[in-house]
């Protein structure tokens, strides 16, 4: 989390881009890693679709929106199917 100088500063990024994730696609947000470090954070976005690239599209978005954050880079991203 690029400028964060601690855990409430990187809670509040993190918080901010799980509900514009929500209000915006409709998905899951959650952090799933990274809990006690101030520099980094990992975000797992889950959605529930019947279409595969309806599904792709809405992920692929979403890790547009995250890119695009103040304060926010993405290192990595992988998508899995069920």
């Amino acid at each position: 989390m690029d400028g964060c100088q601690s855990l409430k500063e990187k809670r509040h990024i993190v918080k901010s881009l799980k509900d514009r994730l929500h209000q915006r696609f409709n998905v899951s947000a959650a952090e799933t890693g990274h809990h006690d470090l101030w520099q980094r954070a990992e975000l797992s976005v889950c959605v529930v679709s019947t279409d595969h690239q309806q599904a792709e599209r809405v992920l692929q978005e979403a890790d547009r929106l995250v890119a695009a954050a103040a304060g926010a880079r993405i290192i990595d991203s992988s998508t899995s199917y069920l």
